[in-house]
């Protein structure tokens, strides 16, 4: 039979993502306000060493968000280490401490690894309460040349560990996909009209980057990530840092399930997924490496969903959960492209209730779910996130941070089950949820989008 001619991609005004920038590995505790903030300033340092410049003094001005959440998120850390030329990627968790603590004491940093050039944090590292205009995670480098000179530049961290310089467009290659797509509806056409299921339409588009082993072992790596997350959050104890005097708990859970013997009981499953999610959130909180998915403060959301199909799932494949990542990374796209996975736009619906979205989305693919009853799971698991707020208490990614995964987690779970008793005609589209709560991030008030102003943040005591 003769297929039916694409649809137009009307929502692809802005160029193709790839899941290598969906995913990415790199040390909690947060994606915003850890991960973008160090990349801003090892951007900053390796274009001074580019040209060559050996400042007499740096400094980094913090606004909004970034400045009033940004001691509870390690973003202090966080710029230090990036001005000294370290990445998310390839830095030690193990030696973060360490290597913060002696920039501190000695008042001097490798600029981008290189030279030592002074820096006094109490007086080149500034929290200001005010916004930027552009973006609520701002944040402005300085390199003051021996002259009086400055050279400035600002950039803002969009969600996910994702920068943008001011001024400058983003840069990625010009490449042609096969499949574009902005919207689900443009999503499922494309599966309609070609017979190729959600995965299937992202691997071939990522062929346009990478031939399709390469893709396949990233997505590999990123699982390796996601469960050796899941491992070391099962194997700590004692408090988590910050002060709240958290206890971390994935431990002593993992052992009580195991001591009550076999998984026999149903309800046990949903146990052992609500540990899989605090494992990996309480590693998060600890500053350990950790998967974005899409963001650090979810991290523990498709790990434990990914967990739960090849643990739990009879019959579940290798095939599957590249199935289930490939899936949720379509759906992750759409969220990127009509609205925000960042909390400081969103609140929390953007980064938990995206990544349950996600997990729901990916897990009904891979239980063999149509491209239909896939959309409809994902609708499902953002429906009922809408409005979901962030309000950390003390700036911290703990409270109510760290649970707020194993919710996710189960719902998405949830979610994927209910769509498939369905067979994907349903009355809110996932287009529709999507703008949903992009109208309701829009409309929420800055003190429940990350900035501890409101909320839990103001209404429970810190001890």
């Amino acid at each position: 039979m003769e297929s039916s001619p694409l649809p137009a991609a009307t929502g692809q005004q802005s160029p193709a993502i790839s899941v290598t920038e969906l995913f990415t590995i790199g040390i909690g505790p947060s994606s915003s306000h850890t991960v973008g903030p160090m990349r801003a300033a090892h951007d900053f340092a390796r274009s001074l060493r580019e040209d060559g410049i050996v400042p007499a003094r740096i400094k980094c001005d913090l606004y909004g968000s970034l400045s009033l959440t940004g001691k509870g998120h390690g973003t202090d850390g966080a710029v230090i280490l990036g001005l000294a030329g370290e990445t998310p990627e390839g830095v030690d968790p193990d030696a973060v401490p360490a290597l913060v603590e002696r920039i501190r004491n000695e008042k001097h940093l490798p600029l981008g690894g290189g030279e030592e050039v002074p820096f006094c944090e109490a007086k080149d590292l500034i929290f200001h309460k005010s916004f930027l205009p552009a973006h609520p995670n701002g944040m402005a480098f300085t390199a003051v040349l021996a002259d009086g000179s400055r050279i400035v530049r600002r950039y803002y961290s969009i969600g996910g560990g994702a920068i943008r310089m001011e001024g400058e467009q983003p840069v990625r290659a010009n490449v042609e996909i096969p499949y574009p797509f902005g919207s689900a509806d443009e999503l499922l056409a494309i599966g309609d009209a070609t017979g190729l299921s959600i995965a299937d339409i992202v691997r071939a588009n990522e062929a346009a980057w990478r031939d399709d082993a390469e893709t396949d072992a990233f997505l590999g790596a990123v699982r390796a990530a996601m469960f050796g997350s899941i491992d070391r959050g099962c194997k700590g104890d004692g408090e988590l840092p910050g002060g709240l005097k958290v206890q971390r708990r994935a431990a002593a859970m993992k052992q009580k399930l195991l001591d009550r013997g076999p998984r026999a009981d149903p309800g046990l499953v949903f146990e052992w997924v609500s540990l899989y999610a605090l494992a990996v959130n309480e590693e998060n909180a600890v500053g350990g490496r950790v998967v974005t998915a899409p963001t650090n403060g979810a991290a523990g959301v498709i790990p434990a969903v990914l967990k739960y199909y090849e643990t739990f799932v009879h019959g579940s494949t290798p095939e599957g959960s590249r199935k289930l990542l490939y899936t949720a990374s379509a759906i992750g796209f759409l969220y990127k492209k009509r609205a925000s996975i960042s909390a400081a736009e969103m609140g929390c619906q953007g980064e938990v209730g995206v990544a349950c979205s996600m997990a729901a989305g990916g897990l009904a693919a891979a239980l063999g779910g149509t491209n239909h009853q896939v959309e409809n799971a994902a609708e499902i698991g953002m429906e009922h996130n809408l409005g979901l707020t962030c309000d950390p208490i003390g700036g911290l990614v703990q409270i109510p941070c760290i649970e707020r995964n194993t919710m996710g987690a189960i719902k998405a779970i949830n979610a994927a089950y209910l769509a498939l008793h369905g067979d994907g005609r349903h009355i809110v589209s996932l287009d529709q949820v999507i703008e949903t709560m992009r109208q309701t991030g829009e409309d929420m008030k800055s003190k429940y989008k990350e900035t501890s102003l409101g909320g839990l943040a103001v209404n429970v005591v810190e001890c």
